[in-house]
């Protein structure tokens, strides 16, 4: 079995080097990992992340152990250069890294020079090696908003090394009682039921969101529809929406910011009410070419990075991306905010989807008539409106809570 997972590292780091020649993204995860240096830190406390959605997921953890612990140091790792690129400066942490390739060379050298105390792993990326070399060193592995479904490897007849690592991991944070259930069935008991922590961020970020003067002043007095994380096929929905609704102002934030995405999304939209983020952020403070642009166009076209989760504040409602390929984005962000959520069919992997339609305060949509339709019972029905909103608030609010339960644990058996 450990042949067969060594083969398959291999093979992806061949795949990730042959598309480096053709991905820019494909050529970070290559030289980030090879220039990179590694400086020795002592008892550290050491958080992985496999990207940027992982590392906003476990922030609230990361956060009260840096509040709480103030001098010890943290030190932060990215599977991703998703998550690595844009967060490699973060104030929360001593030094961050990408995660060097799982071998047992790596796996050693690395554990070898940073010594930390513990380590923390937010919701998946199980990697054989390093957590064997944490488990030898008797330093404490913890899994936070885990989840586990039956299809998944730990729970096949040919898991037998996945289901090893499993066993290297001192305690589990898991988001939900089936994930429990399932780790029971191949006898892991060290575990606790605490929720998910990204209730935790997107609750916190409501409360005290990061104003956007832009965005507020192209809003003004109209009703915002918001589209987060899209990709081409929601593009295409949400621009043959627009034309019904003249009295509504729409943002799309784009998954993907590329030149390329962003021009195709462009055109999808009418050329003469369109405009890109970075227009109005040039014009700023200049009355004829700022103020003015803003007044005029109807459709935002947001072309940078970090934004969204501050925009939902100005929104009235929310359609989340990724619904017609692997699956949704974070629908939490919106609902935090009281926004009605909007996405595509592919939502079975995520328990918080599903909640909200139960709640009435999501909506599936398998195609533009039925999107059409979702929109014009929110816009049409004040009553019905209105109570999906406070739904999706309530919802959130009363999901938060995993942080304390995940800090309680932590200080009770030392950091």
């Amino acid at each position: 079995m450990r042949l067969l997972y060594n083969t398959g590292v291999i093979l992806y780091f061949v795949t990730v080097y042959l598309a480096s020649f053709f991905s820019k993204k494909a050529k970070l995860w290559i030289s980030g990992r090879k220039n990179q240096a590694l400086i020795r830190s002592n008892g550290c406390v050491w958080f992985h992340f496999a990207s940027l959605g992982e590392f906003e997921q476990g922030r609230p953890v990361l956060e009260e152990m840096r509040a709480l612990y103030p001098a010890k140091k943290i030190v932060i790792t990215f599977f991703s250069p998703s998550g690595y690129e844009i967060r490699k400066n973060t104030p929360l942490a001593d030094a961050v890294y990408y995660l060097p390739l799982d071998t047992a060379k790596n796996a050693r050298n690395f554990i070898e020079v940073l010594q930390p105390e513990m380590a923390i792993f937010t919701k998946y990326e199980y990697w054989y090696y390093y957590f064997r070399e944490l488990h030898s060193h008797n330093i404490p592995l913890y899994i936070i908003s885990g989840i586990f479904r039956p299809k998944q490897v730990f729970f096949k007849w040919y898991g037998v090394l996945h289901r090893k690592m499993l066993g290297f991991v001192s305690y589990f944070f898991v988001q939900d009682e089936g994930s429990k259930k399932l780790l029971k069935q191949i006898d892991i008991t060290n575990v606790t039921v605490s929720g998910d922590t990204r209730f935790d961020r997107v609750w916190a970020n409501a409360q005290h969101p990061k104003e956007i003067p832009i965005i507020a002043e192209f809003k003004g007095d109209s009703k915002i529809f918001i589209a987060g994380s899209t990709w081409p096929p929601d593009d295409q929905l949400i621009a043959s929406l627009t034309p019904d609704h003249p009295d509504w102002k729409f943002i799309i934030a784009p998954h993907e910011i590329n030149e390329e995405k962003i021009s195709d999304l462009m055109l999808r939209l009418p050329a003469d009410t369109t405009a890109r983020y970075s227009q109005l952020a040039n014009n700023e403070g200049d009355e004829k070419n700022g103020l003015n642009l803003t007044s005029a166009i109807s459709n935002l076209v947001i072309d940078n990075i970090g934004m969204l989760s501050s925009l939902y504040q100005y929104g009235n409602i929310a359609y989340i991306g990724g619904g017609f390929g692997a699956g949704i984005h974070n629908t939490l962000e919106a609902a935090a905010f009281g926004l009605p959520v909007i996405f595509g069919p592919e939502y079975s992997k995520f328990n918080e989807a599903k909640a909200l339609l139960n709640l009435q305060a999501g909506f599936s949509i398998g195609n533009a008539g039925e999107l059409h339709g979702v929109v014009a019972k929110l816009t049409s029905n004040e009553a019905f409106y209105a109570e999906a909103c406070y739904k999706a608030k309530t919802y959130v609010e009363q999901n938060t809570g995993a942080t304390a339960t995940i800090i309680q644990h932590i200080e009770t058996h030392g950091a």
